[in-house]
């Protein structure tokens, strides 16, 4: 029966959007919209194929924020290229920072790797800690939660839809994360390359070793003397790649340490395997097995 009344209420939302949303990343609209259903009309800034970090702005991104009701980003100065310029022309007040039309996502996960120190040594690094806390499918019931809290004092009507809609969506995730932990799991002490720190809680978590980055520093490209250090590296198995990284360099180390070179989806819609959140965690755990 309470099945029934969630889907009855689902039905009711059709075609009448009450919130317009607008979120940064396609991950965080699968997730908008797994909790607002159609009662959000949708937009979302970047593609998933994009590297994140350097997001093109566009003109139609500014009007779409000047009309919107929220704004949800994933933080950590992640969007600090290309979100602030976007959101001052906006001039819409309900969606600044501080304001409940507001909603960074970064503040309810706990950050790895905050810097203590930051200094232009260091590379281009986030000095709030590593904003790629998406990557760890563990982080996604908080996250949904607090997009279901902000959509309730936004719309206080459609509460009870998204209560409805969160609790399903919790279960089917709780679900598949059991099936997720036992396959991440059997990769524990395997150890990996990374182009750069953006699946670093996904390796954290199930315990992958991480040896070192392609990147002498964070958004630095790989130089000479750096791949030198990696050609000596002994057990690799993979060299993990965003699919927006050039190929030629792990290539070229893979071939010498006799690594293979995997290209990881890091967002929904990044490569065609990836439509939603779930099929994410899939095609991840299917790469890295090397099924």
């Amino acid at each position: 029966m309470e099945r029934l009344i969630f889907l009855f209420l689902s039905l009711v939302s059709f075609s009448f959007a009450e919130l317009r949303v607008v979120v940064t990343y396609p991950w965080i609209g699968e997730l908008v919209r797994e909790v607002g259903a159609d009662r959000v009309e949708l937009y979302v800034i970047a593609k998933g194929t994009e590297d994140p970090h350097f997001v093109i702005p566009k003109p139609s991104h500014i009007a779409k924020l000047r009309s919107a009701d929220l704004l949800v980003i994933q933080g950590a100065q992640l969007e600090a290229g290309f979100l602030p310029p976007l959101l001052l022309q906006s001039n819409n007040p309900k969606i600044q920072p501080g304001s409940e039309g507001f909603l960074d996502l970064s503040s309810f996960v706990r950050l790895i790797e905050k810097p203590e120190v930051i200094s232009r040594a260091m590379g281009d690094v986030h000095p709030e800690g590593n904003p790629h806390y998406n990557l760890d499918p563990h982080n996604m019931p908080v996250l949904a939660r607090a997009v279901k809290e902000r959509l309730c004092q936004l719309d206080g009507e459609g509460c009870t839809l998204y209560e409805g809609r969160l609790k399903d969506f919790l279960g089917r995730w709780e679900e598949r994360l059991k099936s997720w932990d036992k396959g991440f799991s059997a990769l524990k002490g395997v150890k990996v390359v990374a182009y750069h720190s953006l699946f670093n809680y996904l390796l954290k978590r199930y315990g992958i070793v991480l040896l070192e980055t392609l990147e002498p520093l964070p958004g630095i490209p790989p130089t000479r003397d750096h791949i030198q250090r990696l050609i000596n590296l002994k057990g690799v198995r993979s060299i993990l790649l965003g699919v927006y990284n050039e190929e030629r360099t792990a290539r070229f180390v893979a071939g010498r340490i006799g690594a293979r070179v995997v290209v990881l989806p890091h967002d929904v819609g990044s490569i065609p395997e990836v439509k939603d959140l779930f099929s994410l965690y899939d095609e991840l755990l299917r790469r890295l097995k090397g099924d």
